[in-house]
């Protein structure tokens, strides 16, 4: 199948089961009216439940209100939040960049932590300096997010003061410069992008190391040495270089596991992103809001998919003439 149809059939499957997961919860959307720090404090009558289900919608058979979504969704409107009042659309793009912006980043991080500790590991093979790198990676791999995100805050939020607690930033903070507001955004964000970075490393750390390995075994690395390249050369262009391809699919991989531990992290540190979003939406049995919010993180993992095959071809046009070969 080509390349095009698979993606395609990928995201009609995502937007099947976008529309299909929220109605599976138990519960309505309409049993009560949303109140303050997600409580719910007052019963909708019967006549306003289904006044609301009118207007919504929501009375429909399933396949009309499937059909409806799909044809919504086409033309670009994810409808209106039922608990927040307000545009879907509007929601997700005010709450969008503060996530991305700790998924970026931690993934640069990792990406860099991964491949600086799986390149010292490969070259040191075997000796204790691989062995104590490698033990600390697994074992801070087999913490859950939620629990590094945990010790580090009451460690450097709690006991030594020196982290905010929570938020994006300062609330009624008067600024006095540009630079002064940004250093507060990263002082914020500084301990759930450790936090995921942490969490995301290992993956990249394992890939690279074994990998790197392999390589090292070949005999171009040996006629390398024999050519008198400098060891440096030998390393970083003759065999990372030849190592990191498949680091490529391990990054598009880490994409979809960062949107998913952001949604932990942003609750346990209170940050304004999707993932509190998701919260809220998930509370009140929220359908758009739920479904504009799976929307975006399945289109982030196959656009990251996307690129990936992309960077595929540019690194290894061997691919693209064997696919073209068959």
């Amino acid at each position: 199948m080509d390349r095009k149809a698979e993606y395609l059939m990928t995201f009609i499957v995502i937007l099947s089961l976008n529309f299909a997961l929220p109605r599976m919860m138990p519960g309505d959307p309409f049993l009560y009216i949303s109140g303050d720090d997600h409580e719910a404090s007052v019963e909708y009558s019967k006549e306003q439940i289904t006044y609301y289900r009118e207007y919504y919608g929501l009375d429909r058979p399933l396949h009309v209100q499937y059909v409806n979504y799909m044809m919504d969704v086409s033309r670009g409107q994810f409808g209106f939040s039922y608990s927040h009042r307000e545009e879907v659309s509007h929601l997700i793009m005010k709450r969008l960049p503060w996530t991305f912006f700790l998924v970026g980043t931690s993934l640069a991080l990792s990406i860099l932590a991964g491949v600086l500790l799986g390149t010292y590991s490969a070259w040191k093979r075997n000796q204790w300096q691989d062995s104590l790198t490698y033990s600390l990676i697994i074992v801070l791999s087999e913490i859950p997010a939620f629990l590094i995100g945990l010790v580090l805050l009451v460690v450097f939020s709690v006991m030594l003061g020196w982290l905010p607690l929570s938020g994006a930033k300062t609330h009624f903070a008067m600024h006095t410069d540009h630079w002064s507001k940004v250093i507060d955004i990263i002082r914020h964000a500084t301990l759930p992008i450790i936090t995921l970075t942490i969490a995301r490393t290992g993956g990249i750390y394992l890939m690279v190391r074994n990998s790197l390995s392999t390589v090292l075994t070949k005999d171009y690395m040996t006629t390398a040495r024999a050519k008198g390249l400098k060891e440096y050369r030998i390393r970083y262009i003759h065999g990372l270089r030849n190592a990191l391809l498949p680091l490529i699919t391990r990054i598009a991989l880490q994409v979809g596991g960062l949107v998913g531990g952001a949604v932990i992290v942003e609750n346990l540190f209170s940050y304004p992103g999707l993932g509190t979003l998701m919260t809220t939406a998930v509370a009140y049995r929220d359908y758009p809001l739920l479904q504009g919010i799976f929307l975006v993180m399945g289109i982030t993992v196959i656009l990251a998919n996307l690129i990936a095959d992309l960077i595929y071809l540019k690194v290894d046009p061997r691919i693209e003439k064997g696919g073209r070969a068959k």
